[in-house]
C-alpha cells in the first residue's frame, strides 16, 4: 500500500516541479493530503497486526513517529516533499569521511578540504568540476595579478 502511495506523491511532485508554490499547495491539499490519510489508517491499523520487533512492524512505528515531519511540505508549497537534494550535496562529504581519517597530517587534511570546497563551489555556480579544476590548475601559475586570479573564481 505505501509503495503504491509513495509513487503517487512522487508522480504528483514531479507534475509540479515548475508550478507556483500556490498551485502546489492546493494540489497537495486535494489529492497528496487525502492519500496520506489513507495511509495513516492502514499505518495505524497495521500496527496492531504487526510485531513491533519485525522490520515492518519497526518501518510503521517509524513512519507514525515522524508523521508530523511528513506531513508538513502539505503545509507550504515552497517545501519539497523530502531532503534528497540536501542529502545528494553532502554525499562527497559523507563518502570523503573515512578517507579523511587517513589524512596523516594537517597539511593533508586541509588540502582535501580545500579540494572539497573547490569542486563544491564549481557544482553550485554550474561549472562541471573537472573541467574547471583542469583550466585553474592549468591557468593558476600564470595569474600573476589580483585580476588575472579573481578571473579564476568559479563565480
Amino acid at each position: 500500500m505505501s509503495s503504491v502511495l509513495g509513487e503517487v506523491q512522487y508522480a504528483l511532485e514531479s507534475k509540479l516541479k515548475t508550478k507556483a508554490a500556490e498551485v502546489k499547495h492546493q494540489q497537495r491539499q486535494d489529492i497528496a493530503k487525502p492519500l496520506l490519510h489513507q495511509l495513516r489508517d492502514w499505518l495505524e491499523k497495521s500496527k496492531d497486526t504487526i510485531p513491533a520487533e519485525s522490520a515492518l512492524g519497526k518501518a510503521i512505528t517509524y513512519s507514525l513517529n515522524q508523521w508530523p515531519k511528513l506531513m508538513r511540505y502539505l503545509d507550504d508549497g515552497r517545501l519539497n516533499i523530502d531532503n534528497n537534494r540536501a542529502e545528494r550535496a553532502i554525499k562527497p562529504f559523507v563518502i570523503g569521511r573515512k578517507a579523511w581519517l587517513f589524512a596523516n597530517t594537517t597539511s593533508g587534511a586541509t588540502a582535501s578540504a580545500v579540494l572539497y570546497s573547490l569542486v563544491e563551489t564549481a557544482k553550485i555556480n554550474g561549472l562541471e568540476p573537472y573541467d574547471y579544476l583542469s583550466r585553474l590548475l592549468t591557468e593558476l601559475p600564470r595569474a600573476d595579478t589580483e585580476d588575472k586570479l579573481r578571473q579564476l573564481l568559479p563565480f
